[in-house]
């Protein structure tokens, strides 16, 4: 059993909406009443505080008991985060052979290419992005995201999936401008406010196997138009060895999120709308404005 958790508003108070994949929906605080847990109705603080696996087994115990489901006309999208804090945002560069190429550049051997995000530049989805006077040529980058279920350090490529929670989508921007100037200057160009969006909603990993994800297609787009789109399987360096190399030697928090790089980057511009897709996933939409 798939499930997916949304941010959703209910009744005017924050909640998250658990749906599995035949869509059958119920929200935390309905759970959390019907079995006095003390879920939070919080996205990250559920990652965080490891209450998953626990929430989970109360949507499978309510749904086999015949409880009514939540029609989502009850409900409205929030315009809110999917993850309202996160303790690491890694992202990863030149994890496909076009992204690299379109940045005239070889992919790295030694490891992937690697830079920490500040939560603060982390928008909601529909959100506008802003084009800082700082940059002349920014990209917008759609991406997997992974997310982690608990604390992880030096952990092996074959038990990596019994550390991730989950995936969802992450729309990354970039002033490629300054890391054509100078690569040192990556952290740089990635931290400005509104260059990241996160969600619009978190797959959790299934619970019973640890699938198999390499057909999972990441897709940027352009005002419509289709820029790039590729496979997990292309990936010199694939979610499971990602987590290996991040956690080699260092914690990496529950709700860490490793952004695991573009097939493709396109420029834009204030007057565009960009999308990044994540099949099995979904979708964010973002307009762009001028500073």
């Amino acid at each position: 059993m798939k499930l997916r958790l949304h941010p959703y508003e209910i009744d005017g108070r924050p909640d998250v909406v658990v749906e599995d994949h035949d869509g059958y929906r119920t929200s935390v605080r309905r759970l959390a009443e019907a079995f006095g847990d003390p879920f939070p109705a919080d996205v990250a603080e559920l990652a965080a505080g490891g209450h998953v696996p626990a929430l989970v087994d109360r949507f499978r115990a309510h749904r086999a008991a015949g409880r009514p489901g939540l029609d989502l006309g009850e409900v409205s999208l929030a315009d809110t985060l999917l993850l309202t804090s996160v303790p690491q945002i890694w992202g990863v560069g030149l994890n496909f052979a076009r992204h690299a190429s379109d940045l005239e550049t070889a992919q790295p051997t030694a490891g992937p290419g690697s830079y920490l995000r500040p939560y603060s530049c982390v928008i909601p989805n529909g959100a506008p992005i802003v084009i800082p006077r700082q940059s002349s040529r920014v990209t917008a980058e759609a991406e997997l995201g992974i997310v982690l279920a608990k604390d992880t350090k030096n952990v092996p490529a074959d038990k990596a999936f019994e550390h991730i929670l989950g995936f969802t989508v992450v729309l990354d921007m970039t002033a490629e401008d300054a890391i054509r100037e100078n690569p040192r200057h990556i952290p740089w160009s990635k931290g400005f406010d509104t260059f990241c969006s996160i969600g619009p909603c978190l797959v959790l990993r299934d619970q019973e196997r640890c699938e198999d994800i390499g057909g999972v297609s990441i897709a940027t787009y352009r005002n419509g138009s289709l820029v790039a789109r590729n496979t997990v399987d292309a990936m010199k360096y694939d979610p499971a060895r990602l987590v290996e190399y991040f956690s080699a030697g260092r914690t990496l928090p529950a709700g860490t999120v490793i952004s695991t790089g573009t097939p493709g980057a396109t420029v834009i511009a204030p007057g565009d709308t960009v999308r990044a897709e994540v099949s099995g996933v979904g979708v964010l939409e973002h307009p762009v404005e001028a500073a």
